[in-house]
């Protein structure tokens, strides 16, 4: 019997959601003295728990909800159950309890756990890194967000006979979890967290609240996760709450059915602010506390997790690589983290007086999910200040604070991530490109280099002893020359090294000479680290224009040639002697499309029911066509898995999710050699379908004998038993064409113009 390791834990603040329903009838028989008492004695709860009046540490917030669930949630985080057991009792005490009844609740506490770092055994102290222990701290004493709108749920991990989580290996769960979480950093900025946990306290094992001044955000978070396998194989769901936060003192507004907050209008355009102005969470001081700025909530940005609207900020802004460039010189890896937009203020005090400022500043900065890192920093003699955050508003805000610190200069900001398409890709999954580089380097502007041949490329460099050979990891290499004497230039370079060798996509960087000429040379495991670097290197003493190559790409070149010999030139040949024989081929690989095929030795309903999942996911790409899985019609040990899209770059996307499908061995045309995989679909009229299947039976016999024949199945797809697939391999070319020339087959086509409900595809595979 195997005991699983439980990942540690680590709590916080205890954590109750109060749902409440309202009783509209009493309210309106109500005299109206009694109905402002109630409000008054409402108000002054909400603002007394919002201000902490109770409590030195935790938060309080109120929400309208929206739907039949409840018309109130009210949210309160503090440091023991006591004390959430005195503001329930409290809340009773007051008149407005007296129109309100219990629709729902939900006690848990504020959690991390083993999955975010599994040193975290008996508590935080285990975690010796002091960047990740305050990170942890800020999940678990998190700060009530003043954002737009909340969504709560409560969940639990699947215990199935098929899918228990919590048989699963410790290294397979946290595996999951960090998928998992991959998805959520995708939104810092737009949405903001609090996981708490209940096993023992409630009905479910944890309670996920989300804010959002977008709730379209949340949505599409919970939409994406919905289709990894952590939620889509282990997750259950409670109910959901929907709502939207506004501020005690709009509670009359609240029962009298006006918009709250009371400084939006309902379509959403905000009105001017008065001097009440929407309170912080933590009283009237709050939002200096917290590094907040005093004017007014901007509620037309969508700026995930309630952050202040910046107003002018006292920084320039310059292009990512010359920003990327001037940290480095600092020591600072901007994409050391999940970086949307750096600030860099250097400074004339000295850097003790600095370090004392700044460590006050990033405290406050820590209590927002958008802030990555800000540090005090040295060149020689210069200080600077570097601070990275999630997006651009927040690092606005944050730019006034840095401005004021002592001795700061103009400062520096810049964008880091961008959407070089202009838009969203639709030509496939764009999460199948996410391993584009290693390491998380920053993207940069053009590089300073010529993009050379590999041969080229390796010719020059093996004239300063270089062999390219010799460095297997090497997936991109520039070469800077310099009008700078080697011996010059060696201190010089070693500086850069050490900045370099911080980063795991670091391979190699060098100083040679030969016949008096000067180079350097730098190895990078993939280009977007080499393109980074490069900007560095062209900065070198005397550095003159730099030339660099892809190592990895011509590697396949005589793969690729062949690759498009046999996937366009050759296919448009038989396409073209096809329709000599009145056979339509459509495109390459499809009509029109181009298809995806492997076979899987899972069964076809299993098969299908999962890529139902993937399917659902592909149809969000308007270049998908159609996923299928089809059973093998005779019993056969193989289910094909078919994905059509319209562009073969989405197909090839398309097959690495596949490929993870259960049970999968190979695509069509990997495991036999010779020419490879003809595919043809055709869509049968129910009427014909038991005359079509005893065809092909005869036509299967037909091919047994013919030459070059390999192997020829009839596959039904899983959910409509009239859409067939016949994946035929054969040895060569002409034995295929001899096939489609010989009497049996066109004795079938001319049949199957009575039989079929539509034309038939007829598509290489491979």
């Amino acid at each position: 019997m195997v005991r699983r390791r439980p990942p540690g834990t680590e709590e916080g603040w205890y954590a109750l959601h109060d749902l409440r329903r309202i009783d509209w009838e009493a309210w309106r028989n109500a005299p109206q003295a009694t109905r402002q008492r109630a409000i008054e004695e409402g108000i002054e709860f909400l603002r007394s728990h919002e201000a902490l009046d109770d409590s030195e540490e935790g938060g309080s917030a109120v929400f309208s909800v929206v739907g039949h669930k409840a018309d109130l949630m009210i949210l309160h985080l503090r440091p023991t159950l006591e004390h959430l057991d005195r503001i329930e009792r409290r809340f009773e005490s007051t008149a407005l309890a007296e129109f309100t009844e219990r629709a729902s609740s939900y006690v848990s506490v504020t959690e991390v756990s083993g999955y975010m770092h599994e040193d975290l055994t008996d508590g935080l102290d285990d975690i010796e890194d002091e960047g990740m222990r305050n990170y942890m701290k800020q999940r678990i004493y998190p700060e009530v967000p003043d954002a737009n709108h909340v969504c709560f749920y409560p969940m639990d991990k699947r215990r199935g006979a098929e899918n228990n989580w919590y048989d699963l290996p410790f290294e397979e769960r946290a595996e999951y979890m960090s998928a998992h979480g991959d998805i959520g950093r995708e939104y810092a900025g737009k949405v903001t967290q609090i996981i708490t946990g209940s096993v023992g306290l409630d009905d479910h094992e944890w309670g996920v609240t989300l804010f959002a001044d977008d709730p379209t955000d949340i949505k599409h978070l919970l939409y994406e996760m919905r289709f990894d396998p952590s939620s889509s194989k282990f997750a259950e769901f409670g109910p959901f709450y929907v709502g939207r936060q506004f501020p005690p003192e709009d509670l009359q507004a609240f029962f009298d059915g006006e918009a709250v907050p009371t400084d939006e209008d309902l379509d959403g355009d905000s009105l001017d602010v008065g001097s009440e102005g929407h309170p912080q969470t933590g009283g009237e001081d709050a939002s200096h506390a917290h590094g907040e700025a005093d004017d007014g909530h901007d509620e037309g940005d969508s700026g995930g997790g309630g952050r202040p609207s910046p107003g002018d900020a006292p920084h320039e802004e310059i292009d990512a690589s010359t920003f990327t460039r001037k940290a480095g010189t600092y020591g600072v890896d901007v994409a050391d983290g999940d970086a949307g937009y750096g600030l860099l203020f250097e400074s004339g005090a000295d850097e003790a007086t600095l370090h004392e400022e700044v460590e006050e500043l990033s405290g406050n900065f820590d209590h927002y999910d958008t802030h990555v890192k800000t540090v005090v920093t040295t060149d020689d003699d210069s200080v600077a200040v570097v601070s990275l955050w999630a997006n651009e508003r927040a690092a606005n805000t944050a730019s006034g604070f840095l401005a004021d610190l002592p001795g700061a200069d103009d400062g520096i900001g810049a964008a880091l991530t961008e959407d070089e398409d202009g838009g969203e890709s639709t030509d496939g999954n764009d999460e199948a490109e996410s391993e584009e580089s290693s390491g998380g380097r920053p993207s940069s502007g053009d590089p300073p280099h010529e993009e050379i041949h590999t041969d080229e490329f390796a010719h020059r460099v093996r004239r300063f002893g270089i062999d390219l050979e010799d460095h297997p990891d090497a997936g991109y290499a520039l070469l800077f020359r310099s009008t700078t004497a080697a011996e010059d230039l060696v201190d010089e370079v070693d500086g850069l090294r050490e900045n370099f060798e911080h980063y795991d996509t670091h391979v190699l960087t060098t100083v040679r000479a030969d016949a008096g000429d000067t180079a350097v040379v730098s190895l990078w495991v993939n280009e977007r680290a080499a393109n980074t670097a490069s900007g560095f290197l062209s900065d070198l003493s005397g550095a003159g224009p730099g030339v660099g190559t892809n190592l990895e790409s011509d590697e396949d070149d005589d793969e690729d040639a062949d690759a498009e010999t046999h996937g366009t030139d050759e296919d448009d040949a038989i396409r073209g002697e096809l329709d000599d024989l009145d056979i339509y081929a459509g495109q390459p690989h499809g009509e029109d499309v181009y298809a995806m095929v492997l076979y899987s030795e899972a069964d076809s309903e299993a098969l299908s029911d999962e890529l139902g999942d993937l399917r659902e996911r592909f149809e969000h790409y308007d270049s998908h066509v159609k996923s299928a899985a089809y059973a093998d019609e005779h019993d056969g040990d193989r289910t094909a898995v078919v994905s059509i899209w319209e562009t073969e770059d989405a197909a090839e996307k398309a097959g690495g999710f596949l490929s993870e499908l259960p049970g999968i061995v190979s695509r069509a045309g990997e495991e036999e050699s010779g020419f490879g995989t003809m595919g043809m679909f055709y869509t049968v009229q129910p009427d014909y379908r038991e005359e079509f299947v005893e065809t092909f039976g005869e036509v299967g016999e037909a091919l047994d004998d013919m030459d070059g024949h390999l192997n020829t199945r009839l596959f039904v797809n899983s959910d409509d038993e009239n859409d067939m697939f016949i994946a035929s391999q054969w040895t060569d070319k002409d034995a295929a064409m001899a096939f489609f020339r010989s009497e049996d087959f066109r004795e079938t086509v001319e049949w199957g113009r009575e039989v079929l409900a539509d034309r038939p595809r007829h598509v290489f595979l491979a």
